[in-house]
């Protein structure tokens, strides 16, 4: 059985990158689509993919994008 510890340092060697940016990456994705496929506005957004609040979504977009 893989550790949590082997499993990103796997994840890491195989995607190029850390297993946390993979995921922010794909939330910032998210984001995109909700905004624009689903109407939702940055206040909701957040909420809906369980950020600590507006500010941390959009530090992390901002660094995405």
């Amino acid at each position: 059985m893989l550790s949590i510890t082997n499993l990103s340092n796997t994840f890491s060697e195989v995607k190029g990158m850390t297993l946390q940016h993979f995921i922010i990456i794909n939330k910032v994705e998210k984001v995109k689509e909700l905004l624009l496929y689903d109407g939702l506005n940055l206040t909701e957004i957040p909420y809906k993919l369980n950020y600590s609040s507006v500010g941390h979504l959009y530090n992390q977009f901002k660094k995405i994008t």
